[in-house]
């Protein structure tokens, strides 16, 4: 079984390194050009693992070019795979591999169909999402699921935590999919039937602040758009700045207004240190900050800067 892998972000290269080791045979990969690569977020380099395992690699624009198809197509593969890869294949794309092409989603399909399932399920607080393997078809995330695998998002996750599960789980359901093949099954199972829209993609602007949201909605925002997406950002006095890291504490806003700066927390430990924020229910401890010339700010530094700004309100 000739295996043909389209991948651009990290979150396929546990799989891919996982396969070659196992002893299948990946006749090429296709991956983004680097200057198409730099745009997409969590993107990664499989330069490293194709030269161990003498895996020729094409960079390419779009996957559904003719020299794309072309190159697909001298690839000779009877499976195609595709993780972490933003574009949707073409018809002629996935007609090329004699088995089929699968591919992953980062949701419990058909829930969190479409773009952005890790973000969106951190931001709108949900407890637990999962991923799903399935047969590449036509349409957004709509192909015959292969497996299912699911894990929890707790309170200390980010969308990078998160991926950390999906990279995994790629590699595991992959794996088992391979043995399947082996024996000559060829596993799949519709999707149950779902009126939920599909997630729309997410724009930088989508991670502003708005202080009037309560410290739980703001903390969700910060830790499901974090590294490595763009972040979440709100003003201070006339500058943009982003929020990485931030604490959800078990306080009231003591009646200030959202945005206002309460003061910093101090600490020997740097670790500990912050700048604590009133919302529109509750307050946030910000941990670290990014000002619009690329300073990061965290610990010491970090309050020192408050205690110059003691009365400036961040403002959505």
């Amino acid at each position: 079984m000739k295996i043909g892998w389209i991948g651009v972000h990290d979150e396929g290269r546990l799989a891919l390194q996982a396969v070659c080791e196992a002893g299948y045979t990946v006749t090429g990969l296709m991956t983004l050009k680097p200057d198409r690569a730099q745009s997409r977020c969590g993107s990664g380099s499989y330069a490293q693992i194709c030269s161990t395992h003498k895996i020729p690699m094409f960079p390419v624009s779009h996957v559904n070019d003719e020299a794309s198809r072309t190159i697909l197509g001298d690839m000779q593969c009877d499976l195609l795979v595709v993780l972490g890869w933003g574009q949707i294949l073409s018809d002629a794309v996935l007609q090329i591999p004699t088995i089929g092409t699968v591919g992953a989603h980062a949701s419990l399909l058909p829930h969190n169909r479409g773009s952005a399932p890790v973000n969106w399920a951190i931001i709108k607080g949900e407890t637990s999402t999962g991923n799903s393997l399935m047969w590449l078809a036509p349409g957004v995330d709509t192909g015959e699921l292969i497996d299912q695998r699911e894990f929890p998002i707790t309170a200390f996750d980010t969308c990078d935590t998160i991926y950390q599960h999906v990279g995994q789980s790629n590699r595991d359901m992959l794996l088992d999919l391979l043995a399947e093949l082996r024996a000559g099954r060829r596993p799949g199972r519709p999707q149950a039937h779902t009126t939920q829209a599909v997630l729309r993609r997410r724009r930088p602007e989508d991670g502003r602040i708005d202080w009037t949201d309560s410290a739980e909605q703001i903390y969700n925002l910060i830790r499901g758009v974090t590294r490595p997406y763009p972040g979440a950002f709100a003003t201070l006095g006339d500058e943009i700045w982003k929020i990485w890291r931030a604490a959800l504490l078990p306080i009231s806003a003591g009646g200030h207004p959202p945005g206002t700066v309460l003061g910093p927390v101090c600490s020997p430990d740097p670790a500990a240190c912050g700048v604590v924020v009133a919302t529109g229910e509750g307050c946030l401890l910000l941990l670290e900050t990014e000002d619009s010339s690329g300073r990061v700010l965290t610990g010491r530094e970090l309050c020192e800067h408050t205690f110059q700004h003691p009365v400036l309100r961040l403002a959505a």
